[in-house]
Order: C-alpha cells, then sequence, then structure tokens
C-alpha cells in the first residue's frame, strides 16, 4: 500500500516539478537545468576526433575553458570557423553544444540556423532582419547561455547578421536579460584561399604544419572575410567593431589526415584495421595544387560514400 502512495505521489508531483523546472530554466542566469558544460571531455574530443587542426583544437578549448570560467564575462563568446569543405568545422560546432549540453543539438538552448531554410535568398531582408533579432533576443530572455550556430555564413545575405551587433557587444544587460553569457558561432569557408595560401606557404619552406601560429592568421581572415561579398560578413560592422572572440582557420588536410578520417569511420562501422580502405580511399581523392598535391580539395567530407566502394 506504501508503494502505491508513494507511485501516485510521483505521478502526480511530476509535472509540477516540471512546471517549477521550466520556470527556473527561465529566470535562472545559467540555467543549469540543462547547462552542464565539461571543458575537459570537449577538449578531448576535439584532440582525439579532429584531424590536422591543432589550431583549431587550442583555440576552441582555450577560447571555451576561458569564457566559462568567467561567472561575469564582458561579452559573449563570438567563434567564427573559417576553411575549405570538410576540414571539420561543423564538427567542431556540434561538439561544442554536445560538450555544454546534456542534450546536445536536441537541447533547446542550442539553436542552428542555416541561411538557405532559415533565410532564403528571396526573403525580405529587413524583415529576416527583425525576425533574427527578436529569435535571438527571445531565447537569450529565456536562457542566457543559449547557444547560436549560424552554419553556411557564406550563403546568407550581406548584413543580415550585424542586426546581432548591440548583442554581440559588452553593454547587454536589458531588464535582467544577461546577453553577456550567450555563445555565438558562424561557420563559413570564406578566407579559406588565405589560410590554404599559409598552409602552402608553410609546407614549401620545409615547416611543420604544427608550427603555424594563430596570431599570424587574425587580422588577414578577418580581411579577407571583410572583403568578400559573397561572405554574410561582408563589409560587416561585427569586424569592424571587433566583436568577434576569434577567428579561428581550419587548415587543407593532407592525405595523411584523410587516411586517419577513413579509419575512425571504418572503426565506427565494426571494421577496425583496414588500412588497405584507408589507403585506397585516401589514393582516390582529388588533392592540390598542381604540382604538388598536397591537399585534399574536399577534405573528409566524401569520405563516407567513398568507403561503400572499397569495402
Amino acid at each position: 500500500m506504501l508503494t502505491f502512495f508513494q507511485v501516485l505521489l510521483l505521478c502526480v508531483c511530476a509535472p509540477v516539478c516540471c512546471v517549477f523546472q521550466t520556470l527556473y530554466c527561465t529566470i535562472a542566469d545559467s540555467c543549469d537545468c540543462d547547462f552542464r558544460p565539461n571543458v575537459r571531455d570537449l577538449e578531448w574530443d576535439l584532440y582525439k576526433n579532429i584531424y590536422g587542426q591543432h589550431l583549431a583544437q587550442d583555440m576552441v578549448s582555450e577560447a571555451v575553458a576561458r569564457f566559462l570560467a568567467d561567472n561575469a564575462p564582458e561579452k559573449p563568446l563570438v567563434l567564427s570557423l573559417h576553411g575549405s569543405s570538410g576540414t571539420g568545422k561543423t564538427l567542431v560546432s556540434g561538439m561544442l553544444a554536445r560538450h555544454l549540453y546534456g542534450s546536445a543539438m536536441s537541447s533547446r538552448f542550442i539553436h542552428q540556423f542555416i541561411p538557405t531554410l532559415h533565410f532564403p535568398a528571396n526573403g525580405h531582408i529587413e524583415l529576416q532582419r527583425e525576425q533574427l533579432k527578436s529569435w535571438v533576443q527571445g531565447n537569450v530572455t529565456e536562457c542566457s547561455r543559449s547557444v547560436f550556430i549560424f552554419d553556411e555564413m557564406d550563403k546568407m545575405a550581406p548584413g543580415l547578421v550585424d542586426v546581432l551587433e548591440p548583442l554581440l557587444g559588452s553593454s547587454h544587460v536589458v531588464f535582467r536579460t544577461n546577453y553577456r553569457k550567450a555563445i555565438y558561432v558562424f561557420v563559413s569557408t570564406a578566407g579559406a584561399e588565405v589560410i590554404n595560401k599559409a598552409a602552402l606557404e608553410q609546407r614549401e619552406a620545409g615547416l611543420d604544419r604544427e608550427e603555424m601560429t594563430s596570431a599570424e592568421l587574425q587580422d588577414s581572415i578577418a580581411r579577407a572575410v571583410y572583403d568578400n561579398p559573397t561572405s554574410g560578413l561582408f563589409n560587416s560592422s561585427i569586424i569592424r567593431q571587433k566583436l568577434v572572440s576569434a577567428f579561428v582557420p581550419f587548415l587543407p588536410l593532407c592525405r595523411h589526415h584523410v587516411e586517419q578520417c577513413v579509419r575512425a569511420q571504418l572503426c565506427q562501422r565494426g571494421v577496425c584495421g583496414r588500412d588497405d580502405v584507408a589507403r585506397a580511399v585516401a589514393a582516390d581523392m582529388t588533392y592540390e595544387p598542381s604540382p604538388g598535391h598536397y591537399f585534399s580539395t574536399s577534405g573528409c567530407k566524401s569520405v563516407a560514400a567513398k568507403i561503400d566502394l572499397f569495402l
């Protein structure tokens, strides 16, 4: 009989607890009900599963750790990820979400925007600007630790994302809504030519790519993105006002990096140890420039499809 009443009490109280938890999430400054950052696991995931990207690994893990260690940050964390297709940008943004929230990308506090889906080219730009600002403000009001991921920024209309400029600076704590604790991630192929050129010069000079530093690329990426008319940050006030915390370069991948991608996917399929397949897939990829053929033109993007051909 006691067990029956205990079960009945849980059934009655569960909706009430859910209501109070939702209310807590709405007013809590940290939104602890779902925000469970694990920087150590993020670092491990980056170093274990992202290949050939020592700059991105270091910059992302250090920026996130530093930002989360400050209980009263001066401004939001704004990371802009740049590089060729297939180098790991989207994978890193997913890792970030996974290690900040227990429910990862399914969390209602993780918001992903895809220009072709959410902001179609035939849409009214002023209306889209109003909608974007309203969405961001509403979600940060609900949870100050909201994460916003803007994928394929090179397909976003220039000027659209600039509507967020007032929210990315240091002045926004309005009506008890703290805009300074949010995280913004921009993902783009813009600036890839600058990054690839630097990697090529490093290789042709006989230097190890791991000797490259982010400091020498920050300004050149910012300029390239700002001057690129196909970039969502073209002539952006966000760049002019220096609101981007870090421009994160993703280097072009060499053949042995592609082999690492293949081995990882083979293990996911339960067929580890097939070095013959890894070598065959990597050899079947296209490399540039000519002469040299150092870097994969598609990174690891088409690896999964090619594995099926060689298994």
